[in-house]
């Protein structure tokens, strides 16, 4: 279909790359977000190969690269320093035809901005309901404007209102039963190797450093504890040298190193598959269609690949925008759901909700064979719309 026009609530990840990619059809679009001044949530993310790849079609090849960390390999230590697995990532690399790219959440942010035209993003919108009719789909803002178009694509998070309106209701968010501190810090031998993505594990917890671009690792630890629980910048570095206390010395060091002030302390939630990504001329995309925990590393990978098959449909298929919208559904429901429920059981087993099964995966950590561990990843790289 031709001379479209779409209306994109929210100017994350997902809002922006549906966004560039329905501009680069040549469709109008307009993205509004309900905040005034954009700021990610968390410091960092890892974008697996199937994300990127969505990235490099839409011209941002080059873009991304610069901004990304070279994640050459993973080792898995135990909470004394002791080397469960290494993994060498080069195969991987070679297997799927693509480099991951882990990446400073701000950056990534930045570059799509860029791309899609910041100037062009209406900031303060919030959209309070959605609703259509036969030819059109139209969101209603607080202010008591409205925007209209030939579809509305929700982009607006796990607390989504496009989605209430396809549920008929709120749903609410499930919290996965332990805080992630993340942040930034200076890339340093003291802390890993500068292309090593190091993952320590031990009690139920774990403390992981990442490469990303501009000499950085984004780190990233986790604990089981109870929701509602809260602590000042002042008191975190307390809370994190109490929490991983005895862990190896590059954990400590990191703490020491790490800024307070900066730090994310987040509860972590995702979402239950839901029944329906789609409603006549309304699509839900990214975190409002299927919040994940982030245990597998694919939130993000999966917002891109939402963007791109959503894209497809509308400028492949001509019967009608519904009729592209359930073609869609149709390849992504199955496939969201399952990385959703995928990881949600691995952290559960991180995170010692059943401490055998825990301690089972430690073991397991030793015996693994690295191709196992790549292959697992491949698997879910290849399962995207871009093999």
């Amino acid at each position: 279909m031709y001379q479209l026009k779409a209306i994109v609530i929210g100017a994350g990840m997902a809002g922006l790359a549906t966004g560039i990619a329905l501009r680069q059809a040549g469709y109008e679009v307009e993205i509004y977000e309900k905040t005034t001044k954009l700021r990610p949530a968390g410091a960092g993310i890892s974008l697996w190969s199937n994300g990127i790849k969505v990235l490099n079609k839409l011209g941002l090849g080059k873009e991304v690269a610069a901004i990304g960390g070279q994640m050459n390999r993973m080792e898995y230590r135990n909470l004394q320093g002791e080397v469960l697995n290494d993994v060498n990532l080069i195969p991987l690399m070679e297997q799927v035809g693509q480099r991951p790219y882990p990446v400073s959440r701000t950056d990534l942010q930045q570059m799509m901005l860029d791309a899609f035209g910041e100037s062009d993003v209406k900031m303060g919108m919030r959209c309070v309901e959605v609703k259509q009719d036969v030819d059109s789909a139209t969101a209603i803002f607080e202010d008591g404007s409205t925007a209209t178009g030939d579809v509305v694509i929700g982009a607006d998070g796990i607390h989504s209102v496009v989605r209430t309106y396809l549920a008929g209701g709120k749903i609410e968010s499930r919290y996965a039963g332990y805080v992630n501190w993340n942040g930034l810090v200076e890339a340093s031998p003291d802390l890993a190797e500068n292309d090593v993505w190091v993952i320590y594990v031990g009690d139920g917890k774990r403390a992981s450093m990442m490469p990303i671009g501009g000499g950085r690792f984004y780190y990233f630890m986790g604990c089981p504890k109870p929701q509602g629980t809260k602590t000042p910048p002042e008191e975190i570095r307390a809370e994190l040298k109490e929490t991983f206390a005895g862990w190896a010395q590059p954990v400590q060091n990191l703490i020491e190193k790490l800024d307070p002030e900066q730090v994310n302390r987040l509860e972590i939630s995702d979402i239950d598959p839901l029944p329906s990504l789609v409603e006549g001329r309304i699509a839900l995309v990214g975190d409002s269609a299927h919040a994940t925990t982030p245990t597998l590393g694919q939130g993000g990978c999966q917002a891109m690949e939402d963007a791109e098959v959503l894209c497809r449909y509308l400028i492949t298929t001509n019967i009608s925008v519904e009729d592209a919208l359930k073609r869609y559904q149709a390849e992504r429901k199955e496939r969201v759901a399952k990385l959703v429920l995928k990881a949600r059981k691995r952290t559960d087993t991180i995170y010692n909700k059943e401490p055998d099964l825990t301690k089972q995966w430690y073991e397991q950590l030793k015996q693994e064979q690295a191709e196992d561990v790549t292959g697992a990843i491949a698997k879910i790289i290849l399962g995207g719309p871009l093999h």
